[in-house]
């Protein structure tokens, strides 16, 4: 144990030491209006915690304050005043748009030199803002419509935290129509990996496709992840711990078998650990398959498997397995409430790790090394000293460690992007998640379109079990 308090030690320092040796490099340039980005700053600083659920629509400096006068919120209009140069200058941006794997055809060019044709005045303030609205809803949303991405669940803030008439109003102070556009784009590095993927492709060819709708799935996501998060990619097998974007630890992972256990895609917030964690075994087990009446039958096999069985007046049985080495939990869970029950959490089936194919679990993702996770989480989000959390978790008892802040949890679905070893590489499309972004590329745009899936919330059963 003290050669893992000092291993922990060693490897928070170097997590905390992360984000210092970053601040040094360069920042993206602001095209976004006057203290913006800093607000946004800010807003994270203070807490950089994520939801699935849809979320109150903030101003750009920060969410809206319920006061006794009536408050009026004050946005940029999305039409504005637009000269000719201002307007070529958008026509070229268009043009070039296909760098980002967007569809110059989406923004009906031919329109937009009728308007330029015209000369200044209300038709052209009328269709050059139209177009400069599409391509940065289409940047910073992504031109994926809700019911192509299959369960996709992030309700991405970026709309409220860069909207289209700031962005606009920049555009034209600074003449600078592309860069804005560029603005909004997604600032994690494996985005501009991609980038650089996508120039080396041959247009319409398969590989060019694949790469265009997963800079897309990047759009789908907050522009900014936060300062300390982790991100796992389900079809890469992999849990990414991250500071700044810098990838510090990586664990692999045991995710949903396809079908309705296939792990849904989720930005949530980890509010601490659970060190030894119980079991309350589903009903679905409990009456289903009997495991209640065995327990209660068996007292002998129950206490060697950890459970403890009671049985109401109503004749109701409830099950809960107990902190140990067996518990179907491994020894730790990260304590992240959500409406889908998706958490990660250890495994006592450990060997499961060195298969290839991984997809396995009822929906719960299952990590390697969850024990070095949760007391490395420990250490940097509630102040444990490595020695603290090392012996609450000898201690074999049941332990919450609440975190100082929320962290930020996103579970993603990428086919392409970059491996933990810093290589290009695809992935299998495991739950067959590709074929509806596809479509979605080979159709028109879609206008107008809907932040929030009506798509069905699959109940997962919390069964941590091995699949047979």
């Amino acid at each position: 144990m003290k050669t893992l308090a000092t291993s922990l030690f060693v490897l928070a320092t170097a997590t905390l030491a992360g984000p210092t040796a970053l601040a040094a490099q360069n920042a993206p340039t602001n095209l976004l209006p006057g203290g913006q980005d800093e607000d946004d700053k800010a807003d994270a600083d203070a807490d950089d915690a994520v939801t699935s659920s849809p979320v109150v629509p903030s101003t750009a400096t920060g969410p809206v304050e319920m006061t006794s006068e009536p408050v009026v919120q004050k946005f940029d209009p999305v039409v504005q005043q637009w000269d000719v140069a201002q307007a070529q200058a958008l026509v070229a941006a268009i043009e070039g748009i296909g760098t980002h794997g967007l569809i110059p055809s989406d923004y009906d060019l031919p329109g937009l030199r009728a308007a330029i044709a015209a000369g200044p005045g209300a038709m052209l303030d009328e269709e050059a803002s139209r177009r400069f609205v599409w391509l940065v809803e289409d940047m910073r949303d992504g031109r994926t419509p809700m019911d192509h991405r299959t369960q996709w669940f992030v309700m991405d803030p970026d709309a409220d935290r860069y909207r289209s008439g700031a962005v606009l109003k920049q555009a034209l102070e600074s003449g600078d129509i592309m860069g804005a556009i560029e603005g909004v784009a997604p600032l994690h590095p494996d985005y501009e990996a991609l980038l650089g993927e996508l120039a080396k492709a041959k247009p319409g060819s398969k590989r060019y496709k694949l790469i265009q709708a997963n800079m897309d799935r990047w759009r789908w996501l907050p522009r900014d992840l936060g300062h300390q998060y982790l991100i796992t990619n389900v079809p890469e097998y992999q849990l990414r711990l991250t500071v700044n974007d810098k990838i510090m630890r990586t664990y692999r992972t045991i995710v949903g078998k396809p079908g309705r256990t296939a792990t849904p895609q989720l930005a949530e917030s980890v509010e601490g650990v659970i060190l030894n964690p119980n079991w309350t075994v589903p009903q679905s087990i409990v009456k289903g398959e009997g495991l209640g009446e065995r327990v209660l039958g068996n007292p002998s096999w129950a206490a060697s498997k950890g459970y403890k069985a009671t049985r109401g007046a109503n004749g109701y049985i409830s099950v809960v397995q107990g902190p140990g080495p067996g518990n179907a939990l491994g020894r730790m869970k990260l304590d992240m409430p959500n409406r889908h029950a998706i958490f990660f959490h250890d495994t006592p089936s450990r060997g499961l790790f060195s298969q290839a194919d991984r997809a396995l679990s009822h929906g719960c993702i299952r990590t390697e090394r969850a024990t070095e996770l949760a007391l490395t989480l420990a250490i940097l989000q509630a102040g444990l000293t490595a020695d603290e959390g090392v012996e609450k978790l000898a201690s074999g008892e049941y332990t919450r460690v609440e975190f100082n802040s929320k962290m930020p949890a996103y579970i993603t679905y990428f086919t392409m992007g970059t491996t933990i070893d810093g290589e290009m590489a695809t992935f299998k499309d495991i739950y067959d998640r590709d074929a509806p972004v596809l479509a979605a590329f080979e159709a028109p745009r879609k206008a107008n379109r809907s932040r929030v899936t009506d798509e069905e919330i699959i109940e997962i059963v919390n069964d941590p079990r091995d699949i047979a």
